[in-house]
């Protein structure tokens, strides 16, 4: 979810007024439930790994597209970094336009290939192409790309908000789907003959995918690489992620707009004077999940704003070859951060890290609601 989507939700209400603001607010649910999601059956789990199996080539291309101009991190980093360890596909960061890419909330990167030079450099398409959340979710040279590659006998997964892109480009009407918890509503009253699946992580529908929030690109890809190479090979990079499981468990009651959400958001946006931005340093072989995590997380308290720094301004390379452009060149990096040492760290429990750091630093309900945007179970 991008942040700034949800400053304009909440300052609309406040316009409304201080009463109509009172009572919309008291109108919310205090907290979300809490209950652990039950189980996936096994027939289901292996549909699913039936439907997602490659179909057009032994080792299977996959792009992941984005817009230039904003693409969200984690949704663009993620599935990169889970494939790339895996080694059971080629795997490409690919953009509109080629060249830099601006993630929200934070990070720049440079894609490898632009639309153009991947139709030609696989003129047979894509055998999966993997949508992020992008803004607008209506960019005409995505959607036609997104339908041709369907043609042409990809398999489409839009990934958290992501899915609003596959929506707008024609394709899931009539379809199984689900999205992120904020931005689901808009895209059914968008687009009704949608069936909307609840208490899942991921839906499978033909040669669509779509999953619900941020975190969820993670069990996903981890679904992704088990379809293609088998469970051994998806326990090993599970392990290096630091993930014991990735079926599509989940409870959707867990996930919305809740009065403590409000509040302390409201509370963090107005509270101006407490508002910090933070240098994060890039070292070359950062692992890019754990990059993203950390960098995403921190920039979704409406307290604080990450900005990379580096002692040039050449991209740095990251352990799986993402060239992350800096914000910012300085002489010489910081020598300490608020922001907790997860090199080292793998991927989850990082961002378990970065969660408890930031309770520690703005109070558990900040930490919450970052949990929440990204539709992580934290507890």
């Amino acid at each position: 979810m991008n942040p700034r989507r949800m400053l304009i939700l909440l300052t609309i209400v406040l316009i409304i007024g201080a009463g109509g603001f009172a009572a919309w607010l008291f109108s919310l649910p205090e907290t979300a439930r809490s209950e652990a999601p039950g189980p996936i059956a096994m027939q289901e789990r292996e549909a699913t790994l039936n439907a997602l199996r490659p179909a057009k080539r032994e080792r299977p291309v996959i792009a992941i597209v984005g817009l230039n101009d904003a693409t969200e991190t984690t949704d663009y980093l993620m599935p990169y970094g889970v494939l790339k360890r895996a080694d059971v596909a080629d795997v490409f960061l690919v953009s509109t336009e080629g060249g830099p890419v601006q993630l929200y909330p934070a990070l720049s990167v440079e894609s490898e290939l632009s639309i153009a030079e991947f139709d030609q450099r696989f003129q047979q398409g894509a055998d999966y192409v993997i949508v992020p959340a992008m803004e607008p979710n209506d960019a005409p040279k995505v959607l036609e790309w997104l339908q041709a590659q369907s043609k042409g006998g990809a398999m489409v997964i839009g990934v958290c908000a992501g899915a609003t892109v596959v929506a707008n480009a024609g394709m899931l009407d009539g379809r199984r789907a689900t999205s992120h918890w904020f931005y689901l509503p808009d895209m059914l009253e968008r687009h009704p003959a949608i069936q909307s699946v609840a208490d899942r992580r991921y839906v499978i529908d033909g040669n669509l995918a779509t999953t619900t929030g941020i975190s969820a690109s993670m069990p996903m890809s981890l679904t992704l690489v088990e379809a293609i190479a088998g469970r051994e090979k998806a326990i090993e990079v599970a392990r290096s992620v630091g993930l014991e499981h990735w079926d599509a468990a989940h409870r959707s009651a867990d996930f919305g707009l809740t009065r403590s959400f409000a509040t302390t958001v409201m509370g963090n946006i107005f509270a101006f004077w407490k508002k910090e931005s933070l240098p994060l340093p890039l070292q070359p072989d950062m692992d890019e999940i754990v990059l993203a995590l950390q960098a995403d997380a921190w920039s979704r308290t409406y307290r604080s704003k990450i900005y990379t720094v580096s002692t040039d301004e050449s991209p740095v390379a990251t352990r799986n070859g993402v060239r992350i452009r800096p914000d910012r060149v300085i002489s010489g990096l910081p020598a300490e951060s608020p922001l907790p040492g997860v090199q080292g760290q793998a991927a989850m429990p990082s961002l378990d890290a970065n969660l408890e750091a930031i309770s520690a630093r703005y109070g558990r309900a900040t930490a919450n609601v970052v949990a929440m945007q990204l539709e992580y179970r934290w507890r």
